[in-house]
């Protein structure tokens, strides 16, 4: 895997114990082979139904953060996606969206 043999350069590189040095994923130094167990346990104990998956939890991240004004720039980092795409695809969330539009249809040019 070659993210592995990064993770593994750049520990090295900083010799100290906050990145793995064995494992891609691990959690107090042993390995997490199925990250999805542990995100089945967190829904189930949240009281959430099996159709939530981490998508659905993306998803209503993006769309919460638009609905707040966030900042674009902020909001596609947190959520690692493009400016862009969070544009395109969650964009008609943000509370203002139309609002020069509205403001400027009846307007005439000049």
């Amino acid at each position: 895997m070659r993210a592995l043999a990064h993770f593994r350069r750049w520990a090295k590189d900083r010799e100290d114990n906050t990145i793995s040095k064995s494992w891609l994923v691990e959690y107090q130094g042993e390995r997490i082979a199925d990250g999805n167990k542990g995100f089945a346990s967190l829904v189930r104990n949240a009281g959430l139904g099996p159709e939530v998956t981490p998508l659905t939890i993306r998803h209503t991240a993006a769309t919460w953060v638009m609905q707040a004004y966030a900042d674009m720039w902020d909001a596609a980092g947190f959520l690692c996606m493009s400016v862009a795409a969070l544009a395109r695809v969650y964009g008609h969330h943000y509370p203002d969206h139309h609002r020069t539009a509205v403001e400027t249809i009846g307007r005439r040019p000049r």
